[in-house]
């Protein structure tokens, strides 16, 4: 028996289910296409690097509308979907990135994710001040100047007791340690005062203590000591014998008169100090009250704190200047005087 011809209907009907395959065949392929046009480098070739700026708390759609306006990226929609089929849609890291235009959709956001961020170098001179430090990170565009001496301002963030701290200029002077950081753009003041607090922890030895106590200083003395002899001289072998002269003149009662703390009290570090200097009633001023200053005038290093704990045996009473960094020391005030003329007088 055979079967009876298939009539118009059937025709019709094979005509349009063909027809609607192929225009869902061809809705396949054009979305792809939009897909892969979407998703690839929006310039393959480009040698450009764009540098953007990723704020906390950015949604993905504010961070896709940001990458689209900054051309490395085609549609802000892909950006989006892309992520949330990752599931990264949550986990994009603020900060700072250089990206290009020959870069993927999914590249740009792995380096998102992973949290590629640019990185700044800087480096904390030894015996720099809190006020020198503030100023460094302003002038390269990492803190700001006001903030930062706001939040050195406050004796909670030091990491050892500060004694009478309406007393210091900067509860937090002295505990900057004089690194080389590397931080992203975007760290709050406290969080660079923090970062530079925390690795005075790392590399202060807790023996460090016990010998500062056995030679009669707390921590903050020895840190303030230790300041002053790192303001004094920048020879490595200078250091054990200045922390000399000053361990001599302590025992003795003598007032330290030491420039730099001078220097520190009326705000002009670095400066040929005049006679009205030198008379200037603070505290921090150690011609005119004996002891140590009621803090430290800057942030001293390791070899400054180890000269202070392991100062030379010596007789030296005085010293002064030479001219070209090195100084010349005394056992009486006559040698001293001598050397102040010899020295002085031939600047």
């Amino acid at each position: 028996m055979t079967s009876p011809p298939a009539g118009p209907g059937f025709r019709h009907s094979r005509r349009y289910l063909m027809g609607f395959l192929g225009a869902c065949l061809t809705l396949i392929m054009l979305s792809a296409g939009t897909v892969w046009w979407a998703f690839r480098p929006l310039f393959p070739g480009s040698s450009t690097v764009q540098r953007v700026f990723i704020p906390a708390g950015s949604t993905v759609d504010q961070v896709g509308r940001l990458l689209h306006e900054q051309g490395l990226i085609r549609t802000p929609l892909a950006f989006r979907a892309l992520a949330q089929w990752m599931g990264a849609d949550r986990k994009i890291k603020c900060g700072e990135y250089d990206l290009s235009p020959r870069m993927s959709l999914r590249e740009i956001l792995d380096h998102l994710v992973r949290g590629d961020i640019v990185t700044y170098s800087f480096t904390i001179p030894e015996g720099y001040s809190v006020e020198q430090v503030a100023a460094l990170l302003s002038e390269i565009g990492l803190a700001d100047r006001k903030r930062f001496l706001e939040v050195a301002s406050r004796p909670e963030l030091a990491p050892f007791p500060i004694p009478h701290p309406g007393r210091v200029r900067y509860p937090l002077e002295g505990y900057l340690f004089p690194d080389t950081y590397r931080v992203p753009r975007g760290l709050s003041e406290e969080e660079l005062v923090t970062l530079m607090v925390r690795r005075f922890n790392q590399v202060f030895l807790s023996e460090w203590k016990d010998q500062a106590a056995r030679r009669g200083l707390s921590v903050h003395e020895l840190i303030t000591l230790a300041s002053i002899v790192e303001r004094e001289t920048g020879l490595a072998e200078e250091r054990p014998v200045i922390a000399g002269v000053f361990w001599n003149r302590l025992r003795m009662g003598m007032p330290l008169q030491a420039d730099p703390t001078v220097a520190y009290a009326v705000g002009r570090p670095g400066n040929e100090l005049s006679r009205r200097d030198l008379a200037a009633d603070s505290p921090y001023n150690t011609y005119r009250y004996a002891g140590l200053p009621p803090g430290p005038i800057a942030n001293p290093g390791l070899a400054a704190i180890g000269a202070v704990l392991e100062p030379a045996s010596t007789e030296y009473l005085y010293f002064v200047a030479r001219g070209d960094g090195s100084h010349e020391f005394s056992r009486t005030l006559n040698e001293h005087l001598r050397a102040v003329s010899r020295y002085c007088d031939a600047r």
